[in-house]
Formats: structure tokens, C-alpha cells, sequence
């Protein structure tokens, strides 16, 4: 469906401006039809669906859905948002019209009452295929792989997560707490902290005090967050490690 460039008071103000866009494309339009907003038809062609409402929501979405039992060629038609705020928080949203092609629904926007460029299509139904990320899916496994435990719960929020990194800062830091200090040379020859130097360089979390080269110590930042993950219960396990000696 070809694309041609708002809010109504009703629904039923979207479907003018609908049926002159598909019947300009040769399409045979007819409205409410066994409990469709819109269906077109041309040719031996499937037919088309559209279902209109003021704004997308749920249930317009649910809606588009069942209709796909009767044709791969629906379309979810709403008012066009009006003003830089409605743009941002609508139909207009990327992640809206990923979860359309997702699901293989078009989108198009309507500016009823407007003779020109009234309708525009967001998105055309086609089946959604998705390539898969494989850079993003060897860290996702990565991730799983070398994080010890299960030290999360799910769905958390406003929590830090427990990454394998901040997992072995974590060991990092506890492992200096028992001597007061440690030097790198002690903390590889554990074998918990195989990345220490670039944990220690970098301090990402500001736990790490350098005394001198190559010997650290802990902030009194890194006591406080180790009591926090101590009392949630997310530290890592150091059972049978022996304390650090230079």
C-alpha cells in the first residue's frame, strides 16, 4: 500500500478519509462488515482489514491480532498526533512500530477533515523475519556463562544489577577487606580475580584506593556497598580462600 502525507472527535471521523485512501488504490471499501471496521477488496487479491480507533492502545492491538485469522493484510488506523508532546508519547514511537511488524500488522495515521495527505503509512504488514543479533546474543551467553550463581532476583528495579564484572569486583574487594590491603601480584595468585588489574585500573564502582604500585586498599564507599550486597545476600562466595598475604 503506497503512502500519502490530527485527531478526530470519533472514530467513525477516520473512515472517510480510509475509504478515499483505498478506493484511490481500485479498492472495493465497505464499513462494519461481520464486526470489521473497514473492509476492502480488489481483485482476487486478500482482502483488506482496517481497524480504526482515536488512539493505539491494547485493545486496538489485540483487535489487529484476531483479525489476522481472517487475512495477512490488516491495518491498525489511528487519529494522527497533533504537537511535538503527542508525537513523542504515540503511534509515532519506534518501539511501537517494531512491535507492529513483530506481530506483521500495519500502522497508518489519520488527519481527517484534510483533502491532502490525510493518511500516512507507518508500517506495511509483511511477515516479520527477525535477523538475529549475534553480537548482542554471544554477550547475552557470555554473561550467562560467567556470572556464578544466581545472585539476582527477577524483575528488580531501582537495585544494582550483579553482573560476572561487578561479581568479581565484589571478590576483589572482599578479598583486600581481609588483609586491609592486598597487591595485585596477591590478588591474581588467589585465581578469584583473573581480571584484576583492568578491575583495579578501571574502578568502575570507586571501591579501589591505590597506596602505591601496584597495592590497594578500600573507600569507604566500597565498605558500604559490600555490607549492602552482604545484607541482600548478592556477595560472592570465597569459601575456602585463604586470606591474602604480600
Amino acid at each position: 500500500m503506497r503512502r500519502r502525507g490530527g485527531s478526530s472527535c470519533a472514530e467513525a471521523d477516520l473512515y472517510p478519509a480510509v475509504k478515499a485512501f483505498l478506493e484511490a488504490q481500485g479498492y472495493d471499501v465497505k464499513a462494519e462488515v461481520r464486526g470489521c471496521d473497514v473492509v476492502a477488496i480488489r481483485g482476487e487479491e486478500p482482502p483488506v482489514i482496517v481497524e480504526l480507533k482515536l488512539t493505539f492502545s491494547l485493545a486496538l492491538l489485540l483487535q489487529g491480532v484476531d483479525r489476522l485469522g481472517l487475512t495477512d493484510r490488516v491495518y491498525l488506523a489511528v487519529g494522527r498526533p497533533r504537537g511535538r508532546r503527542g508525537r513523542r508519547g504515540s503511534v509515532l514511537r519506534r518501539d511501537v512500530r517494531d512491535l507492529c511488524r513483530r506481530l506483521g500488522l500495519g500502522l497508518m495515521t489519520v488527519a481527517p477533515g484534510r483533502s491532502v495527505g490525510c493518511i500516512e503509512v507507518i508500517v506495511d504488514p509483511v511477515p516479520y523475519r527477525p535477523r538475529r543479533r549475534m553480537v548482542s546474543l554471544t554477550r547475552l551467553l557470555g554473561e550467562h556463562a560467567r556470572r556464578v550463581g544466581d545472585p539476582n532476583r527477577g524483575g528488580i528495579t531501582r537495585t544494582p544489577i550483579v553482573t560476572a564484572y561487578r561479581q568479581e569486583a565484589l571478590r576483589c574487594a572482599m578479598l583486600i577487606e581481609r588483609g586491609g590491603r592486598a597487591s595485585l601480584k596477591a590478588l591474581r595468585d588467589t585465581g578469584l580475580v583473573p581480571n584484576a588489574s583492568r578491575i583495579l585500573q578501571r574502578d568502575v564502582y570507586g571501591w579501589f584506593r591505590r597506596l602505591e604500585r601496584a597495592t590497594y586498599a578500600l573507600t569507604d564507599r566500597a565498605r558500604l556497598d559490600l555490607g549492602r550486597f552482604a545484607g541482600s545476600s548478592a556477595l560472592p562466595d570465597l569459601a575456602g580462600s585463604a586470606t591474602i598475604r604480600d
